[in-house]
């Protein structure tokens, strides 16, 4: 912007214009004659100096307001200018700043609703994997292998080649290579005793962890997280109960499909599971299901019937089954065998002398336990093994259901050959207030005294069952003509009574 000029400045510059005029006229004044004649000058009149500044005064104040003036609306524009460029910078920055902020708003909820649908889509799937695992297990008898007879040609020509250990071999192949759901069995083993026609197999069952405890998977919105849906405890060991059930018979049918029916009569089957024991830390392998099946009557069951019980099937066979398998409640096998090194432990006492006379003091106290139960249930009670190391002096527990109600028997098994302690008698008193049962019974192979018959009558809710008494059960039931080697008569007794 041009520098303001004074006022001095303003009138030396009118000063010299009117001088630069003066020179003009002096120089026309001073032309030869083809100039017209000059015109009588008007008679110049005499300029007061002091108004003559005045006016030039004046006339340069005039000037500078026209000067200012320009320059003050220059400078207005300018700011007018400068201002609406401000103004829509701003706005493109805030119109900026609000779509940013759209954007991201936007972009949060997609953000969110993605996640929303991700847990949802999680849900969903776990929930249907659960169901799927649940229906695998559930499936797991309906979906046996198919054309296992054509594996009889195998077992025959490994008979020729390799013995019993062949037969043995093939049937622990057809086991482990069997498409069970994964999990459900991790070991298998066998044994062939060709002069029994028999099969002793035994088989790692899962533990109770392979069934899903949910039900099911449920998006929370509010907590935005994937909640699970749990099953109850005792629909979970229901669930594990039938598994175990399934897998037993599955194994046997597998069993028996792949050997000649020349070859195998009856199966034995043990059902073990390897777990820790939460009281010592050290492994074990309980058995929760135990059983021998005879050929015709292991066919005489529908497997593939979709509304088959496999627990039922499995009493109907005869089967020692854990009343508490998720608990690794344990059974005693029938025939115990150390498989790792294909021989025989024990023998199969309960088993093999059931059809001749048994000596009832010559059995193991788990066989004469199971021999006990046996007979009370062929006398129509429901019965079951407690629980070894913490049986509390109870052998075995039986349920006796009528129009009133069930009753419960705690029942204890001795195999003696001296007369039974009152303590004994005694003790149970106090394990049936114990165990909240309504009778107690002792059962023995030898006799009892007159003090604890007295205590029984006292008591009114216990009952003795000396040998006398349980050989003409076994007779009665059983159809068992059993001994008991005595060393001597007991009192009251008769030779006859002990042969």
């Amino acid at each position: 912007m041009a520098r303001r000029k004074t006022v001095a400045e303003v009138l030396a510059e009118a000063y010299r214009l009117k001088q630069q005029a003066r020179a003009v006229e002096a120089q026309q004044a001073s032309t030869p004659a083809a100039v017209p004649p000059p015109q009588p000058r008007p008679r110049r009149r005499k300029v007061d100096p002091a108004v003559e500044h005045a006016r030039l005064l004046a006339a340069g104040e005039k000037h500078l307001r026209r000067e200012d003036a320009a320059r003050a609306k220059e400078a207005a524009r300018v700011e007018a200018e400068l201002v609406k460029r401000q103004t829509a910078r701003r706005r493109a920055e805030e119109t900026k700043k609000r779509e940013e902020a759209q954007a991201e708003k936007a972009a949060e909820r997609q953000a969110r609703q993605a996640e929303t649908d991700r847990l949802k889509a999680r849900a969903e799937q776990d929930t249907a994997d659960c169901q799927r695992r649940r229906e695998e297990l559930e499936t797991v008898l309906l979906l046996r292998p198919d054309g296992l007879e054509l594996w009889h040609s195998h077992v025959e020509q490994a008979l020729i080649h390799d013995g019993p250990q062949g037969v043995s071999n093939v049937v622990e192949d057809l086991l482990r290579r069997s498409p069970v759901p994964e999990g459900c069995r991790t070991a298998a083993n066998a044994i062939y005793v060709p002069e029994a026609r028999q099969l002793l197999i035994e088989v790692d069952l899962p533990n109770h962890e392979i069934i899903p405890p949910v039900a099911s998977y449920r998006y929370i919105a509010q907590r935005s997280e994937v909640v699970p849906q749990p099953l109850k405890q005792a629909e979970v060991h229901d669930a594990y109960a039938r598994l175990v059930a399934r897998l037993a018979l599955r194994a046997m049918d597998e069993a028996f499909s792949v050997t000649p029916a020349a070859f195998v009569e009856s199966i034995i089957l043990n059902g073990r599971v390897n777990a820790t024991d939460r009281a010592t830390g050290q492994a074990l392998r309980a058995c929760v299901v135990s059983l021998v099946a005879l050929r015709k009557d292991f066919a005489e069951l529908v497997l593939d019937e979709p509304r088959l019980d496999p627990q039922q099937c499995l009493h109907r066979l005869g089967a020692t089954v854990s009343k508490h398998p998720h608990d690794l409640e344990p059974v005693t096998p029938v025939v115990e065998a150390d498989l790792s090194h294909y021989r025989i432990i024990t023998e199969t006492a309960v088993v093999a002398t059931l059809d001749s006379r048994p000596d009832l003091l010559q059995m193991n106290p788990y066989d004469f336990e199971r021999l006990v139960r046996e007979l009370f249930e062929a006398m129509g009670y429901e019965t079951w093994r407690t629980q070894g190391s913490r049986d509390d002096g109870v052998d075995a527990v039986a349920t006796l259901t009528d129009p009133t109600g069930s009753t419960i028997f705690a029942i204890q098994a001795k195999r003696s050959k001296n007369v039974v302690p009152v303590n004994t008698v005694r003790a149970m008193s106090g394990v049936m207030h114990d165990k909240d049962a309504g009778y107690g019974i002792v059962v023995t192979t030898s006799w009892f005294g007159k003090d604890s018959h007295d205590f029984a009558r006292r008591n009114g809710r216990l009952r003795l069952i000396d040998g006398r008494n349980l050989k003409a059960l076994l007779a009665a039931h059983l159809n068992i003509d059993a001994l008991i080697g005595l060393p001597k008569v007991p009192p009251g007794w008769q030779a006859d009574d002990l042969a």
